[in-house]
């Protein structure tokens, strides 16, 4: 089994590390989230101000640093440091785009409210939403004026619900329902929107126009052959044709005079990518408005989670690590960092395996400690069903036994953890659909509930 944490001197750390444990207690450091990637050297010097060393997960390290981390522990090699200080600085260093850092307030909304309590609401709303969206649809193809006051009304409740708590929409993002419509995609990255938008502590006006915009942003491709927009490969010529979408979405969204005029610049720039390479216009750094990057960022994150013609969704671990691969080149690094913290590592409603063996879904969040989120688990350490599935609140149960291990009745190995995201489909025997129907909207015993929903 390839090693899941290698601990590492501070004065080897590289970007990309993903730090997973320190030498002292999180407590006694500035550090917020327990357990976070390293983004720019600045936070290398604070660690290596406070620790020795730290803890690096192998598996979530990413960019080149997890390539040579991998690498080099499933060869037995010594860990990162090998080269000169020299070398390894260099080898941190990325090209410098203009782009002015964005002003984040991670404090600017209260706590969440449990899931439970807003799930009712979210999945009344996120119906009106979709519907709102087949109107907007058939409007274009008719040539009528937009559902504009439905669309921005439906997309205000979103953001008022997000606002009181995100885990309750982000469950609506994360699960496939079986009656799936083809513009989907656009309602997912709209919630994926708002909800990275309140962790960086937008405006709600703010909020508004960017989740009206995440989720019109397609309509244009209403105007494309279906020969084009359904090509799994596209040639140089498709490709271009391609790309006309996003001058087809300006031109029908600019035409309406309801629509906010912000919106519609969203639009038009949220394909633009942080190195110039994007489109329709090349646009670098700062000349791309910040919320179409924002979008810009939401927008490749679901689709690199749900590819098109793909049965299941992929790992978040793996559209993450996709994304963090492009920061600084597509995308503003700082931004990337900051809409993964949004999501968090393991994404409500990801299936997840303990370090028990057993199989677990992410129920809820704990934003102050990402890596220890409620979970529910469903699979024993065979990987066969519980008959009995069991709430597991992670951090509560830390809590529990760090005072055991205190007095010296239980070894820190006994606290559990997670190992790794596991891939959609791959225990077809779990739904996670009925995960979340048991957890969210059932007022009955969740074990007794849950058990006769798991497919058998």
């Amino acid at each position: 089994m390839a090693i899941e944490q290698a601990k590492v001197s501070v004065e080897d750390l590289q970007r990309g590390m993903f730090v997973s444990r320190l030498d002292r207690p999180w407590t006694r450091t500035p550090f917020a989230l327990q357990g976070f990637y390293i983004r720019d050297l600045e936070e290398i010097r604070q660690l290596q101000k406070y620790c020795r060393f730290v803890y690096i997960d192998v598996v979530k390290t990413v960019g080149d640093a997890g390539v040579q981390l991998r690498r080099l522990t499933r060869a037995g090699a010594s860990l990162p440091g090998t080269g000169t200080s020299r070398q390894r600085r260099a080898a941190r260093e990325v090209v410098a785009i203009p782009c002015r850092p964005v002003q984040v307030s991670h404090q600017a909304y209260p706590p969440p409210e449990p899931a439970r309590k807003e799930a009712g609401k979210a999945r009344k709303l996120y119906g009106d939403i979709a519907k709102g969206l087949r109107e907007v649809m058939v409007q274009i193809g008719s040539e009528k004026p937009l559902p504009v006051r439905q669309i921005n009304g439906a997309v205000e409740h979103l953001v008022d619900s997000v606002l009181r708590c995100p885990d309750a929409f982000a469950w609506l993002a994360r699960v496939r329902e079986k009656d799936e419509h083809t513009y989907s995609h656009s309602i997912r990255a709209s919630i994926w929107a708002v909800v990275f938008g309140r962790h960086i502590g937008l405006r709600r006006d703010a909020l508004v126009q960017l989740g009206v915009a995440t989720l019109l942003k397609d309509v244009g491709k209403l105007m494309l052959p279906d020969e084009v927009l359904q090509a799994a490969k596209r040639d140089p010529r498709t490709e271009l044709e391609y790309r006309k979408f996003v001058e087809h979405s300006v031109r029908l969204l600019a035409a309406d005079p309801q629509l906010d005029p912000q919106v519609v610049n969203i639009v038009r720039c949220h394909r633009e990518q942080h190195d110039g390479s994007g489109y329709p216009h090349g646009l670098r750094g700062d000349k791309i408005p910040v919320l179409a990057r924002m979008c810009g960022i939401v927008t490749f994150y679901d689709e690199a989670t749900n590819p098109r013609g793909v049965e299941y969704p992929v790992a978040p671990s793996r559209a993450v690590a996709k994304l963090y691969d492009l920061r600084g080149i597509a995308y503003q690094e700082q931004l990337v960092v900051e809409f993964i913290q949004s999501i968090g590592l393991y994404p409500t409603g990801t299936q997840v395996e303990l370090s028990t063996g057993e199989v677990a879904v992410v129920l809820e969040q704990t934003h102050a400690r990402r890596l220890k989120p409620r979970v529910m688990v469903v699979l024993d350490s065979d990987k066969q069903l519980l008959l009995e599935p069991r709430l597991l609140d992670m951090a509560e149960d830390d809590d529990r036994k760090d005072k055991l291990i205190e007095r010296g009745k239980l070894a820190p190995q006994d606290k559990i953890t997670i190992l790794k995201d596991v891939e959609p489909g791959r225990y077809p025997q779990v739904d996670v659909a009925a995960v979340r129907d048991s957890y969210l909207f059932s007022r009955q015993r969740l074990p007794s509930f849950f058990a006769g929903l798991l497919k058998r």
